[in-house]
């Protein structure tokens, strides 16, 4: 009776934690899932409203309603500074900001799962120009149930009536975003 209690207490031990467990995060802390870089574009009358958020912005801490930019197609793309596909796509995203802010596009990023620091080294390195919500907690990602940015990066875009027309789940580069942003800054 006693091997086989022993034996027992072995075999429990091995699916216990340690160096050689399982990692349970899938991803380490902040649980990065990545994106198929597929995304989904929405005729005009199948747009469902966006929703009310409203953040603290990084840098100058103050508040930025989502529904203050009705009236302008708004690009929000998510991001971390830990996040490599994000990095990547950061230079393509300020470059169609740029591009397109004269057709009365704005951009908004939404830091998740980050640190102050951090993000704030993030934005300053890559010459980011556009406000970004400082949202650790992604409340501003969860308020978007209809479709969901469930990946690391992900952009929305927003038409001027406040409706959802776009999401791509994963990096996307300048060739593909700016088509994008201008066919629904033309309201198609």
């Amino acid at each position: 009776m006693t091997a086989v209690l022993a034996a027992c207490a072995l075999l429990a031990a091995g699916c216990s934690t340690g160096s050689g467990a399982v990692n349970q995060q899938n991803g380490g802390d902040n649980r990065y899932v990545a994106g198929d870089g597929k995304s989904q574009q929405f005729a005009p009358g199948d747009r469902k409203q966006a929703p009310a958020v409203s953040g603290t912005l990084l840098g100058s801490g103050k508040t930025l309603s989502l529904g203050s930019l009705r009236g302008h197609v708004v690009v929000i793309n998510y991001w971390a500074s830990w996040c490599n596909p994000c990095a990547a796509e950061a230079p393509d995203l300020e470059q169609v900001y740029r591009a397109t802010k004269g057709q009365g596009v704005r951009f908004v990023g939404v830091n998740i799962r980050d640190q102050h620091d951090a993000a704030a080294a993030f934005v300053q390195g890559r010459g980011m120009t556009y406000p970004t919500y400082f949202d650790p907690a992604g409340k501003v990602a969860l308020a978007f149930r209809v479709v969901p940015p469930n990946t690391i990066p992900a952009t929305i875009i927003v038409d001027a009536k406040g409706r959802i027309a776009a999401v791509q789940r994963g990096a996307i580069l300048a060739d593909k975003l700016r088509p994008m942003v201008e066919k629904v800054a033309r309201g198609d």
